[in-house]
């Protein structure tokens, strides 16, 4: 006759069996098999994902690529400062300091002139101090809470906005990794400032941007009048007629399985015939995205991954991204981990024509969580211009090699395969 289970053990045992039931629900119940049509240098390319993610295409835009807190902070306050209208500002991350600070001046001083300033913060991401709230709210901004956590809604705290926007005016944007903090500050010269990329852009695209933030803002349950600019004329000029600057905005939102955002990352890397680069934190793959890689990689792309290393904010993550490493490199892909600091760009471009950025990283929780947008460019300056930025990033980084990857600790690979099981919620 068995012993029934002593108290002390049934609290464990039941957290357990929760836990492990959710973790085997949060798995995707199907892999996704995207195979593109057409190459990225064809140029019916962008038409041709813009259709299939349901994104509007446009042309005539002008994108900077700002590299770190040093070109970052002083290009968006300068545009704060500027503003005469209106400005749109949504971010996963605002924190005291003197990034926080400078923020908060800049905000509260374009209300007090008369500007409309109306900001969106996560509720859990966002440690703005209290006195910052007050300054903000007396100076007149709106500000607003994304998803705030109670007892009664629990089921929701997983569900982020993760988007970073700032739009002046409806005519000057930016979005990337980058938030309000201290640690983004600098030029990625130590552990203690990260290394990101953020974009300012002109044109048609930043319409669309400010529209993803109308969106948000939407959700927080406030009256809401959405205002931004009419659509503005399309250039005809060099280039309109085939692919090259073309441009598109794709958003995602909490679904529990596929998204828009998912399949713009899965038919970019189906169309790649030459080359692929992709850099990106919190590098989680699933059996959709390792099918894609695997295929492209059968087809003779060459396919460099750049990802955080041990200087990282989320080591368990950090554990359940290495769990794919040796599948990856068993059919080719080269893994690169950066050295310097921690590295948070989100960045991907493909064959030296087409990018990719924005606030999603490569993994579930981006891809099917939060709430994100990514910009998709057909143009071969910018291409270039990210490319400087990423083989730069590689030479401060470490390249795996298969055979001294599997000669690992037996420690590290436990931890790996702990921390893949949960991969999904990550």
């Amino acid at each position: 006759m068995s012993r029934p289970l002593k108290p002390r053990y049934l609290i464990p045992l039941t957290i357990a069996t929760i836990l492990i039931v959710g973790l085997l629900l949060a798995q995707d119940q199907e892999t996704l098999h995207v195979v593109s049509a057409i190459s990225a240098e064809d140029e019916r390319f962008p038409a041709y994902v813009a259709a299939l993610v349901g994104a509007d295409l446009t042309r005539g835009n002008a994108y900077d690529v700002l590299t770190n807190g040093d070109e970052i902070f002083p290009a968006m306050l300068e545009a704060i400062d500027g503003a005469r209208r209106r400005i749109s500002f949504e971010t996963y991350i605002y924190e005291g300091g003197q990034v926080g600070d400078k923020f908060t001046a800049a905000l509260e001083n374009a209300a007090r002139r008369g500007v409309a300033v109306t900001i969106i913060a996560d509720s859990i991401g966002t440690n703005i101090e209290p006195a910052h709230v007050d300054r903000l709210r007396a100076a007149g901004c709106r500000l607003e809470w994304f998803n705030p956590t109670t007892w009664y809604s629990l089921e929701h705290v997983n569900y982020r906005t993760h988007r970073k926007i700032l739009v002046v005016d409806g005519e000057i944007g930016f979005t990337g990794g980058a938030g309000v903090a201290d640690h983004w500050l600098g030029d990625a010269q130590d552990p203690e400032h990260w290394r990101d990329t953020q974009i300012r852009m002109r044109g048609p695209i930043v319409r669309l941007l400010e529209a993803a933030f109308h969106e948000d803002l939407i959700d927080t349950g406030g009256v809401t009048t959405p205002v931004f600019e009419d659509e503005p004329e399309l250039l005809h000029g060099e280039g309109a007629s085939s692919g090259e600057g073309a441009s598109f905005l794709v958003r995602s939102s909490p679904t529990g399985g596929s998204n828009d955002m998912k399949r713009l990352y899965l038919l970019l890397i189906a169309s790649a015939q030459r080359t692929l680069d992709i850099a990106t934190p919190y590098f989680v793959m699933d059996e959709s995205t390792i099918w894609a890689l695997e295929q492209a990689a059968q087809r003779g792309v060459r396919i460099r991954i750049l990802a955080e290393g041990d200087n990282t904010d989320a080591m368990p993550v950090k554990h359940a991204s290495r769990a794919d490493y040796d599948r990856l490199m068993s059919f080719g892909v080269e893994i690169y981990e950066y050295a310097p600091t921690m590295m948070h760009a989100k960045v991907l471009m493909v064959d030296g024509l087409v990018s990719m950025f924005g606030s999603a990283n490569f993994d579930n929780r981006s891809l099917e969580l939060n709430e994100e947008l990514n910009i998709t460019v057909t143009s071969r300056d910018l291409a270039s211009r990210l490319m400087s930025d990423f083989e730069q990033d590689l030479r401060a980084s470490t390249r795996l090699e298969l055979q001294m990857w599997r000669a690992r600790s037996p420690l590290s690979k436990a931890q790996e395969w702990f921390w893949s099981a949960f991969g999904e919620v990550f």
